[in-house]
């Protein structure tokens, strides 16, 4: 199985920011520009979440990212405040080709998923997890990582399965931003515990971080935001790394 490089917008408009632990936001550039240098370098996907349309309770800015999505011939995933069906559709006609739920379908309404699915399609659902780690058991939290739901992860992506979400976004609150490792415990166990696509993020600081997910975990695609954003890396260098490596990007 091939591995998908993607790259990871957390936005915050008009910016894309890098938070550590969700928090501490340092601009890094704007949307439009970063999707299109990641893609000319080589990038398999795009995801922008706007990290803070739902702890605002504000509006999705249809308009930003449509300017995303205009510099992109790859597919582009797009989250952030989205509460109704009528989001994904304004999504889709926005640019769209995977729509990113998390926080109305943990805190309000999963039945979403399944309204959405019904309508666009499987493989237009990805819904994002934000996992906190507690002695043995890992939490699923909302709104850039602030609150808490008492939904236990490993039971939460078998139930968005079921509901019919194509994809999962795991990220972990612990290791974001930190550049020291994914969560390995935390992305196997969700990876085996579902049958759909698991992309990966938070956490890599080094190419051997995403080596080591890719060989314990077996993701479908590993997200990147830190090592590109910083100029430690660029797509091109972490696939030629990885293929170096035997492992298929």
């Amino acid at each position: 199985m091939k591995t998908r490089i993607i790259s990871k917008l957390d936005v915050k408009p008009p910016y894309v920011v890098k938070p550590v632990h969700f928090e501490g936001l340092r601009k890094v550039g704007t949307p439009a520009e970063l999707a299109r240098k990641y893609y000319e370098q080589g990038a398999d996907e795009v995801i922008y979440i706007d990290i803070v349309a739902s702890l605002y309770q504000r509006e999705i800015l249809f308009g930003e990212i449509e300017k995303t999505a205009n510099e992109l011939f790859i597919p582009f995933g797009v989250g952030g405040g989205v509460k109704t069906v009528d989001d994904f559709s304004k999504l889709f006609h926005a640019g769209a080709d995977k729509v990113v739920i998390n926080t109305y379908a943990v805190q309000k309404n999963p039945d979403i998923i399944n309204q959405a699915a019904e309508i666009f399609g499987n493989q237009a659902i990805i819904v994002n997890i934000e996992a906190k780690r507690w002695n043995n058991w890992w939490e699923c939290y909302t709104d850039c990582g602030r609150i808490q739901s008492g939904k236990n992860v490993l039971e939460w992506v078998k139930e968005v399965e079921q509901r019919g979400a194509g994809e999962i976004l795991l990220q972990s609150v612990d290791h974001d931003g930190r550049g020291r490792g994914f969560d390995l415990e935390l992305a196997q166990q969700v990876v085996e515990a579902v049958s759909i696509p698991v992309v990966v993020a938070s956490g890599a600081g080094k190419l051997e971080d995403i080596k080591n997910i890719i060989e314990v975990a077996k993701p479908s695609g590993i997200a990147i935001a830190s090592l590109l954003h910083y100029k430690k890396y660029t797509i091109k260098e972490i696939k030629e790394y990885l293929l170096a490596n035997r492992i298929g990007v």
